[in-house]
């Protein structure tokens, strides 16, 4: 059973510079990786708030999340 990865960004430059480099780069045949642009879809902000994400881009691991870089602050998305 593969892991959940979810890649959250919000289109900024550092979001987009992570999601090439690392967001694609993650192995598909381990991990189902969703990547969400919270910039264009503002509905799943409470989502990664609950998951912990304080930050984009920020990757949410089987539950666990790890801030990459700092593009923007959740807050500042809403």
């Amino acid at each position: 059973m593969k892991v959940k990865a979810v890649f959250y960004h919000a289109g900024c430059p550092v979001c987009v510079a992570a999601e090439t480099n690392l967001a694609k780069a993650i192995d598909t045949s381990r991990y189902d990786v969703e990547i969400v642009h919270l910039g264009k879809d503002s509905t799943r902000i409470s989502e990664a708030e609950s998951a912990g994400i304080k930050s984009v881009p920020a990757l949410l691991l089987d539950g666990s999340p790890f801030h990459i870089n700092f593009g923007a602050n959740l807050a500042d998305l809403k």
